[in-house]
């Protein structure tokens, strides 16, 4: 559930468990000398994608003063943010201790143009995060993503004011991003809507599964295997093949495969009651069977349909195998026996009905009457009924 949180939240202990890692690599660290008086707006290094919080460190030092532990080496023995004190007890202070009596205003921006007005004016107002007395150290962790002040901003400038009366200070930034590993991916609510909208003319959506449980899948699955970053530079060809590969798996992985299927074998089926069995037998084999996806049923189905254009080896490989796939389907058994009336085996179609005669093929057809059933569509698509008589004297 989404939470709008106005207000800047500085961590205390209070963050959970964090997924991700301090960027020490691209720590920023900055050593801003500044007249008595004198203001200065200094601009931070892009923030890294995936950046959720901040760290920053700010010390004012004698002008032969150092640092003597960078905040990057602090941040090694804190796994998340949840280890930085705010001035809570049992918590890693960050603050330097060499810090002198030279203090200083400050503020944060997300705007140039903001930051430049504060060295004209000295107002902080207008910062995201801003101090009201003077320091000599400070030190905060910024959630970006709980801020709408920081949110989406790119860059962030530090706005100085030094307070001495008399003397110049040197004063030490460092800021250090913590990443979040699924942010640092770049998606979010927008970048997952436009790999989204690549499924939205899919052939897939067109049947009656569950969109809203095949669009999951798909976009966990994408949003798992690539960087919004790679989908950007995907070329068209690249993106319709990644497109092809994932909703297929995301047929599977969200359940919607049989569904999908039913609604598959119906567009063949109409293919055929259209005479265009050739154009159902590519399609099946294509979409369906190269995919590895057939079952029993549609074994059966394209046995027939080949049954149909009297490619009578086919069907009969084809059924053969509907019946290894599921023995208890006796409507097979018949599918069977109708082949074998044209590969010269008679005799074998002949067994078969004497063996289910008796039988329903489901709840409410007989053996005998699908039989007739069939004989009847075979004889309206063409093919020979020679030995029809021979097998309806059987079930007489």
């Amino acid at each position: 559930m989404k939470k709008l949180i106005t207000l800047l939240l500085f961590t205390t202990l209070s963050f959970a468990q964090k997924d991700g890692y301090w960027d020490k690599e691209r720590a920023f660290t900055k050593e801003i000398k500044l007249s008595s008086g004198n203001r200065t707006l200094v601009k931070i290094d892009d923030l890294p994608e995936g950046a959720s919080e901040f760290v920053f460190r700010i010390s004012l030092i004698d002008e032969n003063g150092k640092i003597t532990t960078s905040l990057a080496s602090i941040l090694k023995a804190i796994p998340d943010p949840t280890g930085i004190s705010q001035g809570t007890a049992g918590a890693i202070t960050l603050t330097n201790s060499l810090s002198g009596d030279d203090t200083c205003l400050y503020g944060i921006y997300t705007s140039e143009k903001a930051g430049a007005q504060f060295l004209k004016d000295g107002k902080l107002e207008t910062a995201c995060y801003f101090i009201k007395e003077p320091v000599n150290k400070d030190s905060k962790v910024i959630s970006i993503k709980n801020t709408k002040c920081f949110e989406n901003a790119p860059n962030i400038w530090f706005a100085f004011e030094n307070k001495n009366w008399v003397m110049s200070t040197k004063i030490v930034l460092e800021v250090v991003s913590w990443i979040d590993y699924n942010a640092s991916r770049g998606w979010n609510a927008t970048t997952k809507k436009e790999v989204l909208s690549l499924i939205d003319n899919s052939s897939i959506l067109k049947a009656p599964i569950s969109k809203e449980k095949f669009q999951g899948a798909f976009l966990e699955g994408f949003t798992a295997k690539y960087k919004y970053s790679e989908f950007k530079q995907m070329l068209p060809i690249e993106k319709n093949r990644v497109v092809e590969v994932l909703s297929e798996e995301s047929l599977k992985k969200s359940g919607q495969l049989d569904k999908y299927l039913n609604y598959f074998r119906e567009d063949i089926r109409m293919l055929s009651f259209s005479n265009r069995d050739d154009e159902a037998i590519k399609k099946y084999i294509t979409q369906v069977f190269d995919k590895k996806w057939a079952t029993d049923k549609d074994y059966d189905l394209l046995g027939n349909l080949y049954l149909k254009t009297k490619q009578f080896q086919k069907a009969e490989e084809y059924i053969n195998k509907a019946i290894s796939l599921n023995k208890n389907e006796i409507g097979y058994q018949l599918h069977l026996a109708n082949v074998y009336l044209y590969t010269d085996k008679v005799s074998e179609a002949k067994d078969i009905h004497k063996k289910y005669k008796n039988q329903n093929i489901d709840a409410n057809t007989s053996w005998v009457q699908a039989t007739k059933s069939n004989f009847d569509n075979m004889k309206k698509v063409g093919l020979p009924t020679d030995n029809f008589k021979k097998i309806l004297r059987i079930l007489e």
